[in-house]
Formats: structure tokens, C-alpha cells, sequence
């Protein structure tokens, strides 16, 4: 979703720029999951990925390790003038490292988000990653203030916006045309007991999870689990994209038999990126704790409860002018916040420099740096 754009930028560029810029688009397989990679490359309308390492899962050092090998391999026989590397997953922090000790310079698209969480493996790879660039394009201006205290030169620094906003803009209307009845019946998993009375003329509660913090101890799980098929799912329905990662905590839990026969709650596949974006544009309230997910929400106005403790996109909270606020996963925070969004309207924000240009500004300060 953030290579789409920039890809796009340098193809409208190059026909009317002195020098042509090459470029090779590099997919490390981190991931690897068919539906949650390849759908947005073919629905993206993203070039075939001119090399693909096939890293995929394993444990954090075992990504790193594993893509830092290939990546050297790549580096030295390409001989780039320039590394891009987007947002914050084991692959950012991989090429950063490799491309540094090569003396390649490095450009950071989404550079200076911070949580404050060093229990989060993504906050490391900022950290180091940001460290390392010569071009830190930032999405907000939190995220500049961020990296001035770090010490890092204004110089470096170049706010372009939010990439992430690009996509949307330019897949707005293809997913507005989409019919949430047919994303549930084309998507829908298995197992789910066919009287199930679904009816989406009403309400809409979007839920996804995926982070540890969430899906991983039993106890915290299962009063999420409850709170959705119990309160959420009784005022409304719930469409739930479940990730790899949560379905297997469900059956491992033993609780996929109660979510599946939970009236007004339907399990999906991964979704694709306009299917996603149709049920974000519909939904009367997001249940998240996804970062990506948090940005939809504040352009497009929908209530969004954070299913975290901290998150690495405070602009998008409602205390800095956006549609979020923090819950974690204490079930009395999540219900008071719940309560109060049931009486809310949307009301779209927009921070600056969200406005669809942000890949265009990006191509342009690395021609330009």
C-alpha cells in the first residue's frame, strides 16, 4: 500500500523528467500469507516484484538475518544509488543495515514515527532505521518534532506527508462501487453455521487483530472475544477479516466454535485493500490495532477504538485532531469508549499533507536531495 503510490509517481514522472529514473522493486515474502500479499499487488496494480526472497516467517532475528543475506547479495550487484525502504517491519530495518555498510545511501518513507514502546519490535526497527538514513521523509509534524529531539539535522528531514492517504484517494471510488453483501459472501470462511441471520442494512462494526499483545495470552483474548460476540455483536453486525495469526489463537483457545455460531458476527478471509476500504467507509465504529487502519479512519471520518496501549500515529488520536482513541484491551475501557462512539457522527479529518500528492513529493526530494 505505500510502494503502490511511489511506483506510480516515478512511472508518471519519468516521461517528462532529463533523467530517467530505473528502479527495482525488492519483496523480501515477510509476507507470505497468498491472500495478505499477492491480492495487493494485482489489485494495487503494482509491477510484478523485479526480485523476491522468499523470506518468509520466522523469528525476528531469523527475518532480519535471512533478508540482510539476500539484500547484501542484491546491493552489490546492483549497485543502487539510493535504497527506499518503507514504515517499520524486519525487512526495513534488514536493508537499512545492509545498504548503510555498503555505503548506499538510504531513504526512509514514513521516517520519525514513534511510540515510546521499546516492547514493540517495530519501535527498534524506527529507532535504527532512522538512525541510519540520509533522507527521513516524514508523514506529520509530530514525527519531524520527534526526530529533532533525537538529534537528528534538520537537513536530513523532508515532510512529504502520508503516503498511505495516496492510496486511499486513488482507490476511493473503485471501493466506494463494491457491495458489502458480496464482500461477506465471496469472503466468508468456513465453519460458520449457514442459519446465521446476517443483516447489513443496519449498523457496522469492523474488527481486526493481529498484534501479540492481543492474540497471544489466552485470558486477554477471550475477554475480547466476549465483548465483541456479546455487546458489539448484539447492537450491530460485526465483520471480522481474521488474521492468520488470530484464527489460529481461536481454535487453539477454543473459542472459534462460539464466535462462529455468534448471531450478527461473520468470520472473513484477509481481505484485499478495496474490500477493506468499502467495510472502513461503511463502518459505524473500527475495532483495531492496526496503524494503517488508524489513518483510514481519520480521513474518512469513522470512530475508531486503538486495541493498543500506545500507538506510533498520535495524530490520529482524537486529543490531536483525528478518530482514535487508545483502549488497549481493558474491557471496561474498551465498553466506556464503545458506549460514547454509538452517539457520535463521522467527521472526516485531514492533517496536512494528506491529500493524495505525497508519493510525487517523495520521488522529488530524493531527485532532489
Amino acid at each position: 500500500m505505500k510502494v503502490a503510490p511511489f511506483i506510480h509517481a516515478i512511472q508518471n514522472l519519468n516521461p517528462i523528467s532529463k533523467e530517467k529514473v530505473e528502479h527495482l522493486l525488492v519483496h523480501t515474502g515477510q509476507h507470505y500469507d497468498d491472500r495478505m500479499s499477492r491480492v495487493f499487488f494485482e489489485s494495487l496494480n503494482i509491477p510484478e516484484a523485479d526480485i523476491n526472497l522468499g523470506i518468509g516467517s520466522g523469528s525476528h532475528a531469523e527475518q532480519v538475518g535471512h533478508s540482510m543475506i539476500e539484500l547484501e547479495k542484491i546491493f552489490i550487484r546492483e549497485n543502487p544509488d539510493w535504497v527506499v525502504i518503507y514504515g517499520d517491519v524486519n525487512a526495513t530495518l534488514a536493508a537499512s543495515v545492509t545498504a548503510k555498510k555498503l555505503h548506499i545511501r538510504v531513504c526512509h518513507i514514513e521516517a520519525g514515527l514513534r511510540s515510546g514502546d521499546m516492547q514493540m519490535p517495530e519501535e527498534i526497527n524506527r529507532l535504527v532505521t532512522d538512525r541510519l538514513s540520509d533522507l527521513l521523509l516524514t508523514p506529520d509534524s509530530l514525527s519531524i518534532e520527534n526526530l529533532i529531539l533525537e538529534g537528528t539535522s534538520r537537513e536530513k528531514i523532508k515532510f512529504v506527508g502520508n503516503i498511505m492517504i495516496d492510496t486511499l484517494e486513488a482507490n476511493r471510488e473503485k471501493a466506494g462501487s463494491l457491495n458489502i453483501a458480496s464482500i461477506i459472501s465471496e469472503n466468508l470462511l468456513p465453519d460458520q453455521p449457514v442459519k446465521k441471520s446476517i443483516n447489513h442494512a443496519g449498523k457496522l462494526a469492523v474488527v481486526t487483530m493481529h498484534r501479540p499483545s492481543n492474540v497471544d495470552e489466552k485470558e486477554i483474548f477471550s475477554n475480547l472475544v466476549h465483548f465483541i460476540t456479546d455487546e458489539v455483536a448484539r447492537d450491530m453486525l460485526v465483520i471480522w477479516p481474521i488474521h492468520p495469526r488470530a484464527e489460529k489463537r481461536l481454535r487453539e483457545f477454543v473459542l472459534w466454535d462460539k464466535v462462529a455460531a455468534t448471531k450478527n458476527l461473520v468470520l472473513l478471509y484477509p481481505l484485499g485493500y478495496h474490500e477493506m476500504l468499502r467495510l472502513n467507509m461503511e463502518a459505524s465504529i473500527m475495532l483495531t490495532d492496526s496503524g494503517g487502519l488508524q489513518e483510514e479512519c481519520t480521513v474518512l471520518g469513522t470512530p475508531c477504538l486503538t486495541l493498543r496501549w500506545n500507538t506510533e500515529r498520535p495524530i490520529t488520536l482524537k486529543e490531536n485532531g483525528g478518530a482514535s482513541v487508545l483502549v488497549g484491551n481493558n474491557i471496561e475501557r474498551i465498553r466506556e469508549e464503545y458506549q460514547k462512539t454509538l452517539t457520535e457522527d463521522r467527521i472526516p479529518r485531514r492533517p496536512e499533507l494528506w491529500d493524495g500528492k505525497t508519493a510525487e513529493r517523495c520521488v522529488k526530494a530524493i531527485l532532489g536531495y
